[in-house]
């Protein structure tokens, strides 16, 4: 029993060493921040006969790993004479401070840093994405009603709306350089660089305009 604990734990710090290597690089290449990582590996063959490895053993990939996260198989193998290959079936879990809805957020609201708050987000249970940066989501819109305690996800927001339907809007036309203002009612809601349909009060007429700011369109003179 002492030679298989020591083989199992030789085997398990060198899966460590091993994963922690990968997620380092894994790291940079996300954008991680302060991420950390569990794992626990299963051995697939009988480690009970194994003797102890002189030097600690190699780890490498066993098969189609196409993702970090989840479940993997690796394989630890021994360079002893004799020495061993042992196939492991491994569990990763990752884990990083990630932005979550402090407070229920409404569908429309304008996301605001208040709304926020930071909590360990488990990434292999995250497919719908996560913002680990306020400067990401503040100033974004609520697609729909998100929860106290939800994590973000680029689902769940949309570049807010800077105009909405029924609201009075400053309409700025331009052509061969001259700039003229008029007041129009929006007919529809937008967001920046969207084009909507406005009615110009001035004329009566309604137009398709580019939202560029918060209340504020541009169209072409006619």
């Amino acid at each position: 029993m002492q030679a298989e604990s020591r083989v199992d734990r030789q085997i398990d710090q060198a899966v460590e060493r091993y994963l922690a290597a990968q997620f380092k690089q894994e790291a940079r290449r996300q954008g991680w921040q302060d991420m950390r990582f569990t794992q626990a590996s299963t051995p697939l063959n009988d480690t009970s006969r194994l003797t102890p490895c002189a030097q600690p053993p190699v780890v490498e990939t066993a098969g189609d790993n196409p993702s970090l996260l989840g479940r993997l198989r690796l394989r630890a193998s021994c360079g002893d004479t004799p020495g061993w290959s042992v196939l492991l079936s491994t569990q990763v879990n990752v884990f990083i401070p990630a932005l979550f809805a402090a407070q229920t957020i409404e569908r429309g609201q304008t996301i605001e840093a208040a709304h926020l708050q930071v909590q360990e987000l488990n990434v292999s249970k995250a497919s719908r994405g996560y913002y680990q940066r306020e400067e990401e989501v503040v100033g974004m819109g609520a697609k729909r009603r998100i929860r106290a305690g939800q994590a973000l996800s680029p689902g769940l927001l949309a570049s807010p709306m800077l105009v909405r339907r029924g609201q009075q809007v400053k309409i700025i036309a331009s052509r061969d350089g001259i700039v003229a203002t008029t007041l129009g009612e929006a007919l529809q809601n937008g967001q920046r660089d969207e084009v909507i349909r406005v009615r110009n009060l001035s004329s009566d007429k309604i137009i398709e305009a580019k939202v560029l700011e918060d209340g504020t369109v541009t169209s072409t003179f006619e």
